[in-house]
């Protein structure tokens, strides 16, 4: 990697846009990098590293990029950086825009622009530069790739910082270790050391897994068991517990398995004895029943014969009840004629009763003539009651004729009275629809003029309100710009005394045997001292935030006071000069008006409405007194032609009455009449027939109970029994005789006797017996399944338990490997003798490479005295592997290289720093570092000792290289002839370039 060009713009203490010409500076192999302190010699290194890799080193980095700018730059100019360099063949330029916050373009205030990058690449076939991308990601991972190291290794590989590798060079172990990790990138290697260990944890748990899931099995062996059992005292993790807890499980199952046979012989033992039991049991209760059925037997026998009379006479009134049988259909024909006889006399004399009493005697015969009589009669009425009909339709339509002619006398007298007034009463009524519509125009115009009105008056009262905030407003404005230009000025004052008086500031991080951070010397004769009203960096920072705090205030209050009076423009062009007092009376006084004419307009509607109603009233009764007229000229012809036919009408009727009040009254006296006189003959028949039957029914009765036996027919009807009563006698005759044969077969029976003869069978005491047998035999079974249960469950976990011992064999064995070489790889095994991490094994070999390629160069430097060696020792109790040691070719020991003094430091850690960029770079993949920068320490050393340095970084250029010395030492600035002075100014920082001039020898001092 070479650098061509730098180009920085508004970067870090560089308001001024500045360039650097490496190429220039690069011509003489050696070039200087020097200014006073705080011009911005690391700013020169910060701005190649931010190009690179968009960030720059350690804490410079902050606020996402925003701090990068420079305080003096120009509000409008952009933070920018551009870097050509050639990479691995190829000729890159970088260009990189941190994010800035620049002035909105419309309006007041600021807004934050986002970082821009781009990289280009230089054809040159075409001789043109090509773009490549402008992404931050890509843009990144490209110059990482070509580099092939990161950030961290680039500045510690070609921005060679002296001081952290003078305290590489004396730092124990551990220090060294973080510092090569970061370079050779061995989080790998931490990595697997990492893996392993969780690949241990991850196995042993599921070991101790697999053994408490063993040892949760034993223990319910254990409660299944009980005493049978013993279990071995175990923890999860411990050798030898599979082969315990299966010992423990097999004797276990033998002692059970033994318990089982025996509550097996134990139970055919019940088994016999509870049969035995069932039998004898069996005997006793049916001894005990036989005896039983002969006492009922015995006792049944006495009842039925206690009975005998009761059963006597049953069977005599069954006998009496069968012979009255024969007689029941004489008797039930005798019952039916008497009663057709009773219901036909009955209806006779109620159909006599209705008759006038001059038919009281008559028979059949001279009724049914005298009904044929009647009826003659009232065939011959039909006409007559057609007329009397006629006679009522003429009377009522007459009555009609008469209410219709004064219904329109009334209509003609109402509609004269109301067509007087019609007049009258329509001219009113145009009247008022004149009068509304006259104030509708008026209410419409005087609309209008409201709205302008209302407008102007609100723009008046804004003129005056906003009138009032004008004033305060710009006293406002005018107060808070005197303060802003009182804080800027404050600021600029503390600032520059902050910059009178750095030397006191740098001087108090100063410490004895540690080196100047300025020129590296770790004597401190005279340090500066803070004189009274020393400025921190603090007190500058809150001057400086105080007065961009009061500048945003103004500019904030210079926006509101032009706001103010661009709506004061507004509201005076609105509202003109005319008093707020004066708009608000005549916008009152038009809206008084207004509202007087919506009112006198409202009644146009009504008005209208009213005036279209009357006229429709007129209409109706003109012609309702037009058809009144009509109608009353065509009833009188009508009136004379009823009256004619009504009188005809009333001299037939009269002679058809007779006596009656009409003939329709006399037409239904003779329908009556002949009617019932019908029913009375009919009914005289039916009653002469029934009586005739009855006569006969009791002829035959007489003769029936003779017969059967009976003295009278009387004596047949009570020996006579119903269905209910025949069959309950039945049934009483019946069950005596059922159980007159049961009780003697039951008393009959050999068995039943036998039983009778012995003693009073106890089946309360044979119950107990069996239960008592019963008892021992469920205790027997329940011991043999137990026992059973017990032999189950232990083969079943025996088995799981021997399942599981199986599977946890390789997990042991996977555990002890994985486990032997976690303790390994962190240096706690006991085969680890050295105690030597994995990473640090690593690490010691590129130390190694490292204290190899910084012995040449530091052999040169000490004239041959001192070379850099690795040790493996281990340093007190701590872990060995990254010792560093320095050999004393004068004296031949091996010796700590914090014995060293302040320049053999210095040289010793620069060949360090030289041989680790040689590793790093073989280690990136073999990538030119054609560019070196050595960040001061030369003031430590005497001339001799600057001459041999200046002469190895000088042979650099055998290699095509170029370094670069950032240092305050004058006399470097008399050997070095291509140097870039950085100097600083109250308006920024500014960089100058001399190039090389190939005068004489590198050191020689000539001009």
């Amino acid at each position: 990697m070479r650098l061509h060009r730098l180009d920085l713009t508004a970067f870090g203490p560089f308001g001024a846009p500045q360039s650097v010409d490496f190429d220039e500076l690069s011509a003489a192999g050696i070039f200087l990098l020097h200014g006073p302190t705080g011009a911005g010699k690391t700013s020169v290194l910060d701005a190649v590293c931010y190009a690179l890799y968009g960030s720059v080193p350690g804490a410079r980095q902050s606020g996402q990029g925003l701090t990068l700018r420079s305080d003096h730059a120009a509000p409008g100019t952009r933070t920018e950086v551009t870097l050509e360099l050639t990479v691995a063949g190829r000729r890159l330029e970088i260009a990189r825009q941190p994010p800035w916050e620049r002035p909105k373009k419309r309006g007041a205030g600021t807004t934050v622009e986002k970082a821009q990058s781009r990289l280009r690449e230089y054809d040159a076939a075409g001789g043109a530069w090509k773009e490549l991308s402008r992404s931050h990601q890509e843009i990144g991972e490209e110059i990482t790739q070509l580099l092939g190291m990161s950030r961290e290794q680039f500045c510690q590989v070609v921005l060679l910082p002296q001081g952290d590798f003078a305290r590489f060079l004396q730092a124990d172990a551990e220090a060294r270790g973080r510092l090569l990790g970061r370079l050779f990138d061995t989080r790998r290697f931490a990595e697997v050391e990492k893996r392993l260990v969780e690949r241990r944890r991850a196995t042993e748990a599921r070991v101790r897994e697999g053994d408490s899931a063993l040892l949760a099995d034993a223990h319910r062996m254990q409660q299944v068991a009980g005493d049978a059992m013993e279990l071995p005292e175990f923890a999860p993790g411990d050798p030898g517990l599979a082969e315990a807890v299966l010992a423990a499980a097999a004797v276990a199952r033998s002692t059970s398995r033994e318990l089982l046979t025996t509550a097996h012989g134990g139970r055919l033992a019940a088994e016999s004895a509870q049969a035995a039991a069932e039998r004898a049991l069996d005997d006793v209760r049916e001894r005990a029943r036989l005896q039983r059925r002969f006492a009922d037997a015995r006792e049944r026998a006495a009842v039925l014969e206690e009975r005998a009379g009761e059963h006597r006479d049953a069977q005599a009134r069954m006998e009496r009840a069968r012979k009255a049988e024969a007689v029941a259909p004489a008797l039930e024909l005798r019952e039916a004629a008497e009663t057709e006889h009773t219901q036909a006399s009955a209806r006779a004399a109620r159909a006599r009763d209705l008759l006038p009493r001059r038919y009281a005697d008559a028979g059949a015969a001279g009724l049914a003539a005298a009904a044929r009589r009647a009826a003659e009669e009232l065939g011959g009425m039909e006409s007559a009651r057609r007329g009397e009909r006629r006679l009522a339709g003429l009377v009522a339509e007459r009555a009609d004729l008469d209410r219709r002619e004064r219904d329109d006398e009334d209509v003609l007298t109402e509609t004269e009275a109301w067509l007087a007034d019609w007049d009258t009463t329509r001219e009113a009524l145009r009247a008022r629809i004149e009068t509304a519509q006259e104030a509708a125009a008026r209410a419409e115009q005087l609309d209008g003029r409201r709205e302008p009105a209302q407008r102007r008056l609100k723009a008046a009262r804004l003129r005056d309100e906003l009138a009032r905030d004008l004033e305060a407003a710009q006293r406002k404005a005018l107060d808070s710009g005197e303060q802003a230009q009182t804080a800027r000025a404050h600021w600029l004052d503390l600032k520059e005394q902050r910059l009178n008086g750095i030397a006191a500031e740098l001087a108090a991080t100063l410490a004895d045997g540690t080196p100047c951070a300025v020129c590296g010397a770790t004597e401190h004769p005279a340090p500066a001292r803070k004189v009274e009203g020393h400025v921190d960096r603090e007190t500058e920072e809150r001057a400086l935030t105080a007065s961009r705090r009061a500048e945003e205030r103004h500019a904030q209050d210079e926006r509101e006071l032009g706001l103010v009076r661009e709506a004061l423009a507004a509201a005076t062009a609105e509202a003109g000069d005319t008093p707020t007092d004066r708009l608000a009376a005549e916008a009152r006084e038009g809206e008084e008006a207004y509202t007087r004419a919506r009112r006198e307009a409202s009644a146009l509607h009504p008005a209208r409405e009213e005036l279209r109603q009357a006229e429709q009233e007129y209409e109706r009764r003109t012609a309702e007194q037009r058809e009144a007229a009509v109608r009353t000229a065509s009833r009188v012809g009508h009136r004379e032609r009823l009256e004619r036919e009504r009188v005809t009408l009333e001299e037939e009727l009269a002679q058809a009455r007779g006596s009656a009040q009409s003939v329709a009254a006399r037409a239904a006296e003779l329908e009556g009449l002949a009617a019932r006189l019908t029913d009375a003959a009919d009914t005289a028949r039916l009653a002469e027939g029934s009586a005739e039957r009855l006569k006969a029914a009791d002829g035959r009765l007489d003769e029936a109970a003779f017969r059967a036996g009976f003295d009278t027919p009387r004596a047949a009807a009570d020996a006579l029994l119903d269905d209910t009563a025949h069959r309950e006698l039945q049934h009483r005759l019946d069950a005596r005789q059922s159980e007159e044969a049961a009780v003697r077969a039951v008393l009959a029976e050999p068995d039943t006797v036998a039983a009778a003869r012995q003693q009073p069978a106890d089946v309360a005491a044979a119950e107990r017996s069996a239960a008592a047998a019963a008892e021992r035999l469920r205790t027997a079974a329940s011991a043999q399944d137990a026992a059973a249960r017990r032999c189950a469950e232990l083969d079943q976990l025996s088995a799981r338990a021997s399942d599981g011992v199986r599977r946890l064999g390789p997990l042991r064995e996977e555990y002890d490997r994985v486990a032997r070489l976690a303790g390994l790889t962190a240096g706690t095994s006991a085969d680890n003798e050295r105690k030597m991490r994995l990473e640090a094994y690593v690490l010691a070999a590129r130390l190694e490479q490292v204290a190899a390629a910084a012995t040449v160069r530091l052999h040169r430097m000490s004239s041959g005295r001192y070379t850099l060696v690795h040790s493996d020792d281990r340093a007190g109790r701590g872990r060995s592997g990254l010792g560093l040691h320095v050999v004393d070719a004068w004296t031949g020991r091996e010796r700590d290289t914090a014995t060293l003094s302040g320049g053999e430091t210095f040289f010793a850690s620069l060949a360090l720093a030289l041989g680790l960029a040689d590793v790093v770079t073989d280690e990136a993949g073999g990538v030119r570092l054609d560019t070196l920068f050595i960040d001061e320490g030369f003031g430590s050393l005497d001339d001799q000792t600057l001459d041999e340095v200046l002469d190895v970084l000088d042979s650099l250029r055998e290699r095509d290289r170029s370094v670069g010395i950032v240092s305050h030492v004058g006399d470097l600035r008399r050997r070095i002839h291509a140097q870039l002075e950085v100097v600083k100014g109250r308006s920024g920082s500014v960089v100058r370039q001399r190039g090389y001039r190939p005068t004489g020898r590198l050191g020689s001092g000539e001009e």
